[in-house]
């Protein structure tokens, strides 16, 4: 069986790629998603509960964009000058995984005070759990698409197999 280099990535140098790569980003998010839910649903929008939300919506953004700077020079560049992706669904799981970084940094930026000044405190709430529920959303698939045999959807022009 051939593997995504999404997968390849989080099974090399176990346990600590999957922890890194995988683990870290994904408990952030979740941890977030369920603080926002418990924010939204008793509208006590200030005290440490919010605090906790706001520095790990923070870590997480600053986490991740660290991750794709580590990435996209290091993989997806060289991947695709090299032609050395393993079917359109490597092409998918990567894409989305790194995609992630669309959501997370501008979470940070909203949360440092970056992004957004101008927007009311429901307003940022909305885009808050927007941004949040993309991440999820992207890391998702990259995760179904990433545990996909590349070998079994066909090939895509141009690339190895």
């Amino acid at each position: 069986m051939t593997m995504t280099h999404y997968m390849s990535l989080l099974a090399d140098n176990q346990p600590w790629n999957l922890i890194l790569f995988m683990a870290i980003p994904v408990i952030f998010a979740e941890t977030i998603t369920v603080t926002e839910f418990i924010l939204l649903f008793t509208r006590k929008l200030d005290g440490p509960l919010k605090t906790f939300n706001k520095v790990c919506s923070i870590l997480a953004g600053l986490y991740f964009t660290g991750i794709f700077l580590y990435l996209f020079p290091t993989a997806f560049v060289p991947l695709t000058v090299n032609g050395e992706w393993h079917t359109w669904v490597d092409v998918v799981a990567v894409g989305f995984y790194l995609s992630g970084v669309f959501f997370l940094l501008p979470l940070a930026l909203l949360e440092l005070g970056l992004l957004g000044r101008k927007r009311t405190e429901e307003e940022r709430l909305k885009l808050h759990f927007v941004l949040v529920s993309g991440f999820l959303v992207v890391a998702h698939i990259a995760m179904i698409f990433g545990m996909i045999d590349p070998e079994i959807v066909g090939g895509m022009a141009g690339m190895n197999h």
